[in-house]
């Protein structure tokens, strides 16, 4: 299972590093529907009818692109009237192996601060090198194993 889950990471980070400027883009003020319409002169009529809704529609579908609350199906069929691709994607703002690795850390810490908690209180706490080295075995183990993202503390972020 180890060497399956890197090498399927590994493939998809490969396919979503040539993505990765699709995130730099914003999106128009107006929306992309709103904007690719207006480039095309495009009127609001001609794209309800084009998408099979009334003329009143239109502003809603374009308000609700803007507010970030379309149904994607809404949006596909918005597309398809504009003639273009919806491209849908999910791009991590890391690659996927820096992710699975940051939380195996995360994982391995959270598991570790009790030990060297009652470490400390018995007065034998461990040389730094020594906690450096468990947290990147105890780490090592937690990667590509079921529940890497369960029963860890709430990330720094979410506190």
């Amino acid at each position: 299972m180890v060497l399956i889950s890197a090498q399927a990471r590994s493939r998809l980070d490969t396919r979503l590093k040539r993505l990765r400027s699709l995130g730099e883009e914003s999106r128009p003020h107006r929306g992309w529907i709103r904007a690719i319409r207006d480039a095309l002169g495009m009127s609001g009529r001609e794209l309800a009818t084009r998408m099979g809704v009334s003329q009143q529609t239109i502003p809603d579908i374009e308000r609700s692109e803007q507010r970030g609350t379309i149904k994607l199906e809404t949006l596909q069929r918005a597309a398809e009237a504009l003639d273009c691709d919806l491209v849908y994607v999910l791009l991590p703002r890391r690659s996927l192996d820096e992710l699975v690795t940051a939380q195996a850390r995360r994982k391995a810490a959270w598991h570790l601060s009790p030990v060297a908690h009652h470490s400390r209180l018995e007065d034998q706490a461990a040389t730094y090198g020594d906690t450096a080295a468990q947290l990147d075995d105890l780490a090592a183990q937690f990667v590509d194993r079921r529940g890497l993202w369960t029963e860890s503390p709430p990330s720094r972020s979410s506190r």
